[in-house]
């Protein structure tokens, strides 16, 4: 089936049911895909309390599990690892993992840019990655759904989760640096409908406002997913101050985790 023709109408973003767990008496919040969440994929959309804990300490606690945890030196690159070739002894320069051996959970850390879950709902494998406007236009996106391919899953059955992140209001770009990126994207766009406004012209001669959320989605109607297959958080990091840390609002160097677990 190809889901290219007209998908204007799809694009949505939803509530996603908030959760909390409590470690060192600290109240660590979470956000839920209710779209893993449907399939039963252990994961979780933390918010800016997650900064605070070591994640390769704490995983067991915040996620309920004894998984091996898996984390990379984010770099704006369109790098994805295979979690096979990690090891607690080097550092991987990369921006997205992919999950090709057992119980193992993948973590990413952003603030403004988006954490992208995805997941194949039969064959169970799992992936996460750090994408934010030069990850798009690096194409990573493209990048995730190749190696599932790799592994043998097919692409209606890849399901998709964007968690909190910029919004389109909040990103402002100069127009230099928004036309480099549209021209070296275009292509990316050439097979489905652009009728999704994922632009805004501020007419003040300076600022044109990109939202990154649905360019993904173009670009994942582009990788031909099932649209019925992707979810999408209503969530801003840049105007929730007391949920989200947000580089472009504070110039803040905190992240906050988002996390996939695998138990293939």
């Amino acid at each position: 089936m190809n889901y290219s023709a007209s998908q204007n109408n799809l694009y949505s973003i939803s509530k996603f049911p908030k959760n909390f767990t409590l470690l060192n008496n600290i109240k660590i919040n979470y956000y839920l895909s209710p779209l893993l969440k449907k399939n039963n994929f252990t994961h979780a959309f933390f918010t800016k309390e997650s900064s605070k804990i070591d994640i390769n300490s704490h995983g067991e606690k915040l996620i309920r599990n004894k998984h091996n945890n898996c984390l990379i030196k984010q770099i704006h690159s369109n790098n994805i690892v295979f979690t096979s070739k990690l090891n607690s002894k080097m550092i991987v320069h990369a921006d997205g993992l992919f999950c090709d051996n057992k119980n193992k959970n993948l973590w990413i850390y952003t603030a403004d840019c988006m954490p992208i879950l995805f997941a194949d709902k039969f064959k169970r494998r799992v992936a996460a990655i750090h994408c934010g406007r030069i990850g798009l236009e690096k194409n990573i996106i493209s990048n995730a759904i190749k190696c599932f391919e790799i592994m043998g899953s097919s692409r209606k059955d890849i399901l998709v989760s964007i968690g909190p992140s910029i919004s389109g209001d909040n990103y402002l770009l100069d127009r230099k640096t928004f036309f480099n990126f549209f021209s070296g994207n275009n292509a990316s766009l050439s097979k489905v409908n652009r009728d999704i406004n994922f632009i805004n012209d501020l007419n003040n001669n300076e600022l044109i406002s990109l939202d990154i959320k649905k360019y993904a989605y173009l670009q994942l109607l582009g990788e031909n997913l099932d649209p019925n297959n992707i979810d999408i958080s209503n969530k801003c990091t840049y105007s929730l101050p007391y949920e989200f840390h947000s580089w472009r609002r504070s110039k803040t160097n905190n992240r906050q985790w988002s996390v996939i677990c695998s138990s293939i």
